[in-house]
């Protein structure tokens, strides 16, 4: 048995779980997301808990056990706290700032680098090296920190580049360079 998928989901107070067929409807103070899994998985709303269950132990079932539980989680947490991702840019010269709802990126390219935001997504840039992007679906903020990180990915020589807060950059030491 999946010790994560027969772990229930606590359903916060102000949040609305509801199952229709295979498709789980979350709505809270942050938005609400709805999304539909396998028929596979019994997905069952009980005393303010969500309980995942699979019918056989195929292997395709023990695989989708935990992940409906884990997405349905996030759901949850999405709707009633949401999420962020924080970016910083190191560099001279590299700074970001909001153009109407375009993210403008300075960051050593011969041209700015505009990237508009999907639906649903917030990106707030509170400093010019700093960039915060935040949203209720965490498969959705994610990707769209890891695209903007991709502009720029942080080198390993000077360390330049767009990297996660708190993000670790192993620096290597170049060329030794010959003596005169």
């Amino acid at each position: 048995m999946s010790r994560i998928g027969k772990a229930p989901v606590v359903i916060p107070s102000g949040v609305d779980v509801a199952i229709k067929g295979s498709t789980v409807e979350v709505k809270g103070p942050k938005g609400s997301m709805e999304r539909t899994f396998s028929d596979r998985i019994a997905i069952v709303v009980e005393e303010g808990e969500v309980r995942v269950a699979r019918s056989t132990d195929e292997p395709r079932d023990r695989a989708q056990h935990g992940l409906v539980r884990a997405l349905i989680a996030n759901m949850v947490a999405g709707v009633s706290e949401g999420y962020v991702k924080n970016l910083s840019l190191e560099g001279v010269g590299y700074r970001a700032a909001m153009k109407g709802s375009s993210l403008e990126l300075q960051v050593g390219f011969s041209h700015p680098v505009l990237m508009d935001p999907p639906d649903g997504i917030t990106i707030e840039v509170p400093e010019p090296t700093k960039i915060n992007i935040s949203g209720i679906d965490k498969e959705l903020v994610g990707q769209v920190a890891a695209d903007i990180r991709s502009v720029r990915p942080p080198e390993p020589y000077k360390g330049k580049g767009i990297r996660y807060v708190g993000e670790y950059v192993r620096r290597k030491a170049g060329k030794a360079g010959v003596a005169r």
